[in-house]
C-alpha cells in the first residue's frame, strides 16, 4: 500500500464514530456538550414544557375554582302592612351603599335632627365647652332631652342650623321646619340618604373632637329618653353590640307605655306640608332607628306608622324591619 493510500484508510477510520453518532465534535478537547441549533429541542425539553404547561392549566383551574363569586344585592327587607320605610346602610369602609329603599322619601326628623344640633353647636365654638352648654348637650345626645335642644335649637337660629349643616355636608333633602312652625326643630324634614350621610360626614370628614363627642355621647345612649319613653327599639334591640344611635318618635302623645321617668313632652299635629314638591307627613306618628353599627356600618330606618299606632306596636315592627335588614347585609 502507498503512503498516500495509507493516509487516506487512517482518515476514514478516524471519522467512522462521528458518522455513527450522527455529530462530530465543534471544539475537539472540550467535554462540553455540542450546542443545540436554535428552534430545536431534546426529548427532555419536550417532556419539561409539557410538564409546565400542565402545571399553568392546573393553576388556572384552581384559580377559577378559588374565585368569591360576586354577592348579589340583598333583596328588600318586607316592609310591614300599613308602614312607610326608607332605609339606607351604609359600608363605612367603601362609603357604598348596600341596601336602600326609598332612600329619599322625606319624613319628619322628630328626635334624630339632635345631632345637626349637636355638631353644628361644635362646629361654631371652639375650645372648652362651658358646662351649661354641656348640661344641655349630653343630655339632648343621650337621653334625647328635648327642653335641651329647644334651648340650643334656639341659640343656633333655628332654622338656620339646618341651613348652614345642609350645605356643609351636601345635604339636598333636608330642611328646616315649615315657617309656620319655626321653633319646632322635629318637623326637620329629613331621609334616610342624607342621615347616612351625616354619619359619614362625623366618621371621615368632621374634626375628631366633633366626631368623638358627638357619637362619644350616642354610644352611651340611656334606655329610657328624657321624656319617659323606652329608646332601645330598632337597632339597639336588633343588632349586636357595639353601636352608637340616635332614635327619633312622635305623635304617640305626653305619656309613654312604659314610663320610664316623668315625661315631659308634648304632642303637636299639623297634617301633611308640601315642602319643595315633595310632601312630608306630619300628621302620622312616625319612629325612627339610626346609627352606627360597630366600625362597619351606618343604618338608617324612617319609618311613618299607621295613624292610631301605639308606641309599643311601633317599636315591634320597626325593630323587626332593623333585625331584618341587618341580617340581609352582615
Amino acid at each position: 500500500m502507498t503512503r498516500s493510500r495509507t493516509a487516506a484508510v487512517l482518515a476514514a477510520a478516524a471519522m467512522f464514530p462521528a458518522l455513527l453518532t450522527g455529530c462530530s465534535d465543534p471544539n475537539p478537547g472540550s467535554s462540553r456538550p455540542p450546542a443545540r441549533p436554535e428552534g430545536t429541542s431534546t426529548g427532555t425539553d419536550a417532556t419539561r414544557e409539557t410538564t409546565r404547561e400542565a402545571t399553568r392549566e392546573t393553576s388556572r383551574k384552581t384559580a377559577r375554582r378559588t374565585v368569591p363569586a360576586r354577592r348579589a344585592a340583598p333583596a328588600p327587607v318586607r316592609v310591614p302592612a300599613g308602614v312607610t320605610a326608607g332605609y339606607a346602610v351604609v359600608d363605612v369602609t367603601t362609603g357604598k351603599t348596600v341596601a336602600q329603599r326609598q332612600a329619599h322619601h322625606r319624613f319628619r326628623s322628630a328626635s334624630v335632627v339632635k345631632i345637626l344640633i349637636a355638631t353644628d353647636y361644635l362646629e361654631r365654638h371652639r375650645g372648652t365647652i362651658p358646662a351649661r352648654d354641656m348640661a344641655l348637650l349630653t343630655p339632648m345626645l343621650r337621653g334625647s332631652d328635648d327642653d335641651a335642644a329647644t334651648a340650643l335649637w334656639r341659640r343656633g337660629g333655628q332654622g338656620e342650623i339646618v341651613r348652614r349643616m345642609a350645605r356643609r355636608i351636601g345635604l339636598t333633602e333636608t330642611s328646616p321646619p315649615p315657617a309656620a312652625k319655626p321653633g319646632f326643630w322635629g318637623y326637620t324634614a329629613i331621609s334616610a340618604a342624607d342621615i347616612a350621610l351625616v354619619y359619614r360626614y362625623l366618621l371621615r370628614r368632621a374634626e375628631p373632637r366633633v366626631r368623638d363627642f358627638v357619637l362619644g355621647n350616642l354610644r352611651k345612649a340611656s334606655q329610657c329618653a328624657r321624656d319617659g319613653f323606652d329608646q332601645f327599639f330598632g337597632i339597639p334591640r336588633a343588632v349586636p353590640r357595639p353601636w352608637a344611635i340616635k332614635q327619633g318618635w312622635s305623635g304617640y302623645g305626653a305619656v309613654p307605655p312604659v314610663r320610664c321617668t316623668r315625661a315631659k313632652a308634648t304632642s303637636y299635629r299639623i297634617g301633611s306640608v308640601t315642602m319643595g314638591g315633595n310632601p312630608v307627613d306630619f300628621g302620622r306618628p312616625v319612629l325612627h332607628t339610626t346609627g352606627v353599627i360597630g366600625d362597619r356600618l351606618i343604618m338608617v330606618v324612617l319609618t311613618l306608622q299607621p295613624s292610631g299606632a301605639s308606641f309599643t306596636q311601633s317599636a315591634e315592627r320597626v325593630t323587626k324591619l332593623a333585625r331584618d335588614l341587618y341580617l340581609s347585609v352582615a
